[in-house]
């Protein structure tokens, strides 16, 4: 598909920060070189104080709760086998405290979860923050003698066609979810014919459908109307031409852990993570094409999906981690403030906490000539 023609033009940090490095330094001159924070930029998304929890799915506040446990592991695991010392064991309270996206030289870098949690050898309760970055399940196949134009594929939701990335930066999908997949491509002399294949946990082809891509085109996007809920776990998307992969990736389809806010119940956690009506996503059945693309069905695979879409309390946090624990990882936790766990930063030290040093975006007050700088 030829990109859409669009007659204006902002300048947002999240897309791109050099126009506006460039405006500030014509105006105020260059910051020194070292200045701390330079090529970061924060984006403060969700603040319990003045966003009401409504204003977050239940899709998104299941992923955050569960990012939050991430952290807390990772700090417990620090401790490398010393099972009596809980200082760096927490039990997170209550929802978190604010969220912020991360990232560096206009690269998304992952969640920023601030949260309060109790030590557990103090039982003090401690501010912390932990960073959450997402993992890349792209493959390319391995095609002897041919080209591949395909360069990376994607799925999300909350597509911009004009900048070209989902706006969901980490691509947060639960079983209500409307996704689409993105293909990036290489431009050639001639155009093909790519059939892109989605695969549920259970080996069900969900949908399958193909897009012509032009000679031309760098990006092809679509979002079939899968019929929801989604079963929850592990997707796959590949990407095939005269039925010979040239790439896939996985993606998850997360369990809601809440409902309108509040835990989820045995009821709504039925109707929400079985699957489709006769795990059919679409009108017609492409069941035919299992043995084409060697996909058997598994039962054990079917009989675990059924086990688990009936999971509450701490059973669900468990299969919910596991699922996020594969495309995502806890890359730090640092605190607040003071900390019973003697290898705990602080924040304002690292380089990468909502709380670390950002010089260019301090406001300080107006000189008498007007700037602020």
């Amino acid at each position: 598909a030829s990109r859409p023609t669009f007659f204006a033009r902002k300048f947002e940090a999240s897309v791109n920060q050099e126009i506006i490095s460039q405006l500030d330094a014509f105006l105020f001159g260059e910051y020194p070189p070292g200045t701390p924070g330079l090529q970061a930029y924060w984006e403060n998304i969700f603040e319990q104080e003045t966003d009401r929890l409504s204003t977050l799915s239940d899709s998104t506040l299941s992923h955050y709760h569960a990012f939050a446990r991430m952290g807390l592991s990772r700090a417990a695991a620090s401790l490398q086998g010393h099972p009596n010392d809980n200082s760096c064991r927490y039990a997170a309270m209550s929802h978190p405290v604010s969220v912020h996206l991360y990232f560096l030289s206009d690269k998304f870098l992952g969640y920023l979860v601030h949260l309060v949690a109790t030590n557990q050898a103090s039982a003090q309760l401690e501010s912390l923050e932990t960073w959450v970055t997402p993992k890349d399940h792209f493959t390319l196949a391995n095609l002897p003698n041919t080209n591949n134009r395909l360069q990376h594929i994607q799925v999300g939701s909350d597509w911009d066609p004009k900048e070209r990335l989902f706006r969901n930066w980490g691509g947060l999908l639960g079983p209500e979810d409307e996704p689409v997949a993105v293909q990036r491509w290489s431009r050639s002399q001639s155009n093909l014919t790519a059939t892109v294949v989605w695969i549920d946990p259970t080996n069900v082809i969900a949908a399958t459908y193909d897009i012509l891509v032009d000679a031309s085109a760098e990006v092809t996007h679509y979002r079939p109307p899968l019929t929801s809920p989604l079963r929850p776990g592990i997707w796959t998307l590949r990407v095939l031409h005269h039925w010979n992969l040239l790439g896939q990736t996985s993606f998850t389809v997360a369990p809601l852990e809440f409902h309108q806010q509040q835990p989820i119940q045995k009821e709504e956690a039925l109707r929400l993570h079985g699957g489709p009506a006769r795990n059919s996503y679409m009108e017609q059945s492409f069941h035919g094409l299992n043995p084409v693309l060697r996909l058997p069905v598994s039962l054990s695979a079917v009989e675990e999906a059924e086990a688990n879409s009936g999971l509450t309390g701490a059973p669900l946090h468990h299969w919910l981690d596991g699922l996020l624990e594969g495309h995502w990882a806890a890359s730090d936790i640092c605190s607040m403030g003071p900390s019973a766990c003697p290898i705990m930063k602080r924040c304002h030290l690292t380089s990468w906490s909502s709380s670390s040093p950002d010089p260019k975006s301090e406001l300080s007050t107006p000189r008498e000539n007007g700037r602020i700088r």
